[in-house]
């Protein structure tokens, strides 16, 4: 038995599993469906794309998306220690003041931008030094870009000249502008949640880690939730908690886990003869995420990832940690208001140096990808279940543009995203059009959307704040049961989402130790 039984290894998992046996006399059990993290696809960054579709992805689709054409979207996870944090493009975004004040003003007491800054603040490590909005000594490293594609700069310079401001840190005084993203990368290795947190604490005689092992069920006695139940080998293995169980499963995970423990809406789970502990509907309802629309050019310009794998870049990534294969793919990018009256960006824009066509793994040719990237989506979807077997994958329909504002927001960002794709320090790299609207009027940008908006990897919502949990993310309406993951967001924050879950998950480790939580300097604007 141990005092905390955690479900998932990922960017939450492993800080809560970290934090808390800093504790010599607190026990944990973190339990993970994937195997450990030894891939070297997983730290040479460059190398990430190989990962999808491989057993350290869960691998999820959408169902068909109406305003996509009816197609299903791929949608990526990491399953393995380390979760997303050891698969996603390590870019380095807290997103923006606003998005947290909204929660603590719509009613999640605990959680505004001054009351998150404290955790980003203990989390960084990062080497530009410490400053009012950064810290060093964290165990997350936070570096400047190691790669510095050519392709990346024209796009700065592009953009610049086409009005937007430069910023140098996108997590400082002003979100707004284009520059180059920070990365979560040490030397230039990944730097994952399990190699920041997990793996300086594999060696405490009060931590047990079980990989390859997929939760079936939490265990539930008379409303508290007691334990949990895993599959190895044929035999169900029951894991108790003393404490507390904590779910970190992810925004398709977690609520998925729920709904098999009889705790989500009742005419779910009924027809799948789960016992209803909680008939909760609010369980995987209100899902968001982050759509991006791309616009891809071939080239002939041999600064593009194609070369990542030559002899020589492996050479100077061996011996220097630089170069394509120390490369996040998202080397530069950017935020900007489609109107001004706005008071945060709603677009955010990713250049890398490939022809990243659809999730292509291996591209055929050199090549130029920049993306627009919908921030604050109207539009709501939902999780689900398909079966009341575990390994079935979940039912995940985002419901990408369903409100029509989402689709001329994101309109908007794609003319933007173009106007600087016609720019003069782009032009070198644009010439040949690979993917993109087939003209300039409405119905061909449309066009474009339905048939090449892709994940940008940031599903949030479907265990959320005020909803399914309160405002210390206990799960409302049992004992002895946590959330604590990207689900509990009440909406998404602008960029992206690995920094504030592990903020989260730093602070949910303050709650659970009886500390109080850290106070904000309340002088970051940003």
């Amino acid at each position: 038995m141990s005092d905390y039984v955690i479900v998932g290894a990922g960017s939450a998992g492993c800080v809560l599993a970290a934090r808390l046996t800093e504790d010599p006399d607190v026990t944990v059990t973190l339990i993970e469906a994937g195997p450990p993290d030894t891939r070297d696809a997983i730290h040479v960054p460059a190398m990430f794309p190989k990962l999808v579709r491989t057993e350290v992805d869960w691998d999820y689709t959408t169902m068909p998306e109406p305003q996509c054409n009816d197609r299903g979207v791929y949608l990526p996870r990491g399953r393995m220690l380390g979760g997303s944090s050891s698969i996603n493009a390590m870019v380095y975004i807290r997103g923006n003041r606003l998005d947290y004040d909204t929660w603590a003003a719509d009613g999640a007491e605990g959680w505004s931008y001054d009351d998150l800054l404290p955790y980003f603040l203990r989390s960084e490590d990062n080497e530009r030094g410490a400053d009012p909005w950064h810290a060093t000594g964290g165990p997350l490293s936070v570096s400047e870009p190691r790669s510095n594609n050519l392709m990346c700069q024209a796009f700065v310079d592009a953009a610049v000249a086409a009005g937007h401001p430069a910023n140098p840190d996108f997590n400082g005084a002003e979100q707004e502008g284009v520059g180059w993203y920070q990365v979560t990368q040490r030397n230039g290795q990944r730097c994952s949640a399990a190699v920041a947190y997990l793996h300086p604490a594999m060696d405490r005689p009060n931590l047990t880690v079980e990989s390859y092992a997929l939760v079936s069920r939490v265990v539930m006695e008379g409303g508290t939730a007691i334990g949990v139940a895993f599959t190895r080998l044929g035999e169900e293995v029951i894991v108790p908690a003393e404490r507390e169980v904590l779910l970190c499963g992810g925004t398709y995970n977690s609520p998925q886990l729920l709904m098999l423990s009889g705790i989500g809406p009742a005419e779910t789970l009924t027809p799948y003869e789960i016992d209803v502990v909680l008939d909760q509907p609010s369980v995987g309802a209100n899902l968001q995420d982050h759509p991006t629309v791309g616009l891809v050019f071939a080239t002939d310009a041999p600064e593009s990832l194609l070369n990542a794998a030559t002899p020589e870049a492996l050479e100077q990534y061996t011996t220097t940690g630089t170069g394509p294969l120390a490369s996040n793919l998202a080397e530069s990018g950017g935020f900007m208001r489609t109107r001004s009256e706005l008071d945060a960006p709603d677009i955010q824009f990713h250049a890398i140096p490939a022809l990243f066509h659809d999730t292509v793994v291996d591209p055929p040719e050199h090549g130029l990808f920049i993306s627009a990237c919908l921030l604050k989506p109207e539009s709501r979807g939902s999780v689900s279940i398909a079966s009341a077997e575990p390994t079935a994958k979940a039912v995940i329909r985002h419901n990408y543009y369903g409100d029509e504002r989402d689709m001329q927001t994101i309109l908007d960002g794609v003319r933007a995203a173009i106007e600087i794709t016609e720019g003069d320090a782009l032009s070198p790299y644009t010439t040949r059009h690979y993917s993109t609207p087939d003209g300039d009027d409405e119905a061909a940008l449309r066009a474009h959307v339905a048939s090449q908006t892709q994940t940008l990897y940031h599903p949030v919502g479907t265990c959320a704040i005020g909803s399914v949990v309160d405002n210390d993310l206990r799960v409302i309406g049992v004992e002895g049961l946590r959330v604590c993951d990207a689900s509990v967001m009440p909406t998404v924050v602008r960029g992206n989402t690995n920094a504030p879950v592990i903020a989260i998950a730093e602070r949910t480790a303050d709650l659970l130790r009886g500390r109080t939580p850290a106070v904000g300097a309340g002088s970051a604007p940003v």
